[in-house]
């Protein structure tokens, strides 16, 4: 026997070993695998790197070694693995283990963030997102406070606002060393469900029922952006043919709001989706192109005029063109993306930039995208246990994901 080789194939790296000749002389190279080609079933590479040469008189002993070689060559292989793995995100210790809904960060001072979940999960930065501390309100009972399920957080320099359910809406003005509760009206239509706050005193709030109000006096008072209600939209117009509007329940769920101030609702059964935007005096029902009921949808880096994106169960994920007419009653063009996930759910999808985007899949998967959304590659972490519900990018170094179990991941660049 002169010669006799094999391939192993680790991640996407291939190995090849074998004898170099009768005294039996053994190598190990590792086969540049962007240079190598594949030609009926054996494998040539236009170059080699050495990595190990070992001459050994007796061919049955390196037999005996290959035998047992799990032991000899995989801490080898694995250690190269490492090597070649660049991880994108690490998980973060914090000190709960509730499911997390929202987090932001000071505008005035961008390492100081704060992070919002259920059972009145409440945690505090000040290092940008690499430690959290726990906190409370000084005016709230601390067996009310966990109680409540605080779901949304936004701030405007040191204005702040938070909203969860119960029904309740509190307010900083320094950044959070203080919190005012403010009195949320029992004549509301529909809870509290989404705020964004726009300057000093000064925040936008939507409610389950798809009404929109604007405050400029620190929630004193509220002034109504929408004539009507979703519920009264729909049974004025509900001749207009929109798939499942007959369904609709009186409450809708994943409002997005643009940094323009357009939003996305998804109806709470998922059938149909509605649009607004400032100076529309009621929500326009739009049907979905798909059979399958939606999971998500969002808009292309946050702003309408890039386009809009919807993920549907089992799945899917689609995106429009630019700049879709929010003034139209036409419905939008969708376009599928080759995203293979197995039958898990897409969650939430967020741009890093124009090119990168990733996606949050229930059983804590994250798919990456380099190409705008064209094809994508599941992110090779460490497995989550529990489900990723938000990706939020704050510029291009600054990222996280929130999930259950009190699962966070900080984007590592």
């Amino acid at each position: 026997l002169r010669f006799f080789m094999f391939y192993y194939k680790m991640k996407q790296n291939y190995f090849k070993m074998g004898f170099v000749n009768s005294k039996a002389t053994f190598f190990l190279n590792k086969l540049q695998n962007n240079k190598t080609k594949r030609n009926s079933t054996k494998w040539f590479a236009t170059t080699n790197e050495p990595i190990l040469n070992i001459k050994i008189q007796n061919r049955r002993r390196i037999f005996q070694i290959l035998t047992a070689g799990s032991t000899l060559l995989t801490p080898f292989f694995s250690a190269q693995s490492k090597q070649n793995k660049t991880k994108k995100w690490e998980q973060i210790e914090i000190p709960v283990d509730t499911v997390l809904f929202d987090l932001d960060f000071v505008k005035d001072d961008p390492k100081h963030g704060w992070l919002v979940g259920s059972k009145g999960t409440f945690l505090e930065t000040t290092d940008a997102g690499k430690t959290w501390i726990p906190r409370t309100f000084a005016n709230l009972d601390p067996d009310e406070e966990l109680t409540y399920r605080f779901e949304n957080i936004s701030f405007f320099q040191n204005d702040g606002w938070v909203i969860g359910k119960p029904a309740i809406l509190l307010h900083t003005k320094d950044g959070g060393k203080s919190w005012l509760r403010v009195p949320v009206s029992p004549k509301l239509p529909g809870e509290p469900i989404l705020i964004t706050a726009l300057g000093p005193d000064t925040a936008e709030m939507t409610t389950s029922a798809g009404a929109i109000y604007v405050t400029n006096n620190g929630g004193r008072n509220w002034k109504a952006q929408v004539k009507e209600t979703i519920d009264s939209t729909l049974n004025r117009t509900i001749s207009s043919g929109v798939s499942g509007a007959s369904y609709f329940t009186g409450n809708i769920i994943g409002v997005i709001r643009d940094k323009n101030g357009k939003y996305l609702a998804i109806s709470s059964r998922g059938n149909f989706f509605l649009t607004w935007q400032p100076g529309q005096d009621f929500w326009i029902p739009r049907a979905r192109d798909t059979s399958r009921r939606i999971q998500s949808m969002g808009f292309i880096e946050n702003d309408l005029e890039k386009g809009l994106w919807m993920s549907t169960r089992g799945g899917g994920l689609s995106f429009t063109g630019t700049k879709p007419d929010f003034e139209s009653i036409n419905n939008f063009d969708f376009s599928s993306s080759d995203i293979k996930t197995g039958g898990y759910g897409i969650l939430d999808v967020n741009f890093r930039n124009k090119e990168e985007l990733w996606a949050a899949c229930g059983g804590g998967i994250l798919y990456n995208s380099l190409d705008g959304g064209k094809s994508w590659k599941k992110e090779d972490e460490d497995k989550i246990v529990g489900s990723l519900y938000k990706i939020k990018f704050f510029d291009t170094k600054l990222g996280f994901v929130l999930g259950s179990n009190g699962v966070l991941l900080r984007y590592v660049e």
